[in-house]
């Protein structure tokens, strides 16, 4: 049994902080999202789609490009196999961030 959980974020609502307890999957249901993993070099820019699996006792940093997003996060028996998000050069995100592009 696995638990799946909905959420919804607004482009102006603060960024969020995630402990994750197991590992789980973060998959982008509309939107985008931008993540980051505490430890990990590189940021994460994930769309409509996408998922990237968050290990266990990771704090993950979350906040919805311009439209606001909705995402699930799924924990428990995850057999789906799941491959991280393309990483984009460094910064390449900001001007939709700024939603200048």
């Amino acid at each position: 049994m696995r638990e799946v959980r909905i959420f919804e974020l607004e482009h102006g609502e603060p960024t969020a902080a995630w402990r994750v307890a197991r590992l789980s999957i973060f998959k982008v249901i509309s939107g985008e999202i931008w993540l980051t993993i505490e430890g990990d070099s590189e940021d994460h820019w994930l769309a409509a789609g996408e998922s990237i699996e968050l290990p266990r006792r990771a704090v993950a940093w979350i906040s919805a490009g311009q439209a606001g997003a909705r995402f699930a996060l799924a924990s428990g028996s995850l057999r789906c196999a799941t491959k991280p998000a393309p990483r984009a050069p460094a910064l390449s995100w900001l001007p939709r961030w700024l939603g200048v592009a």
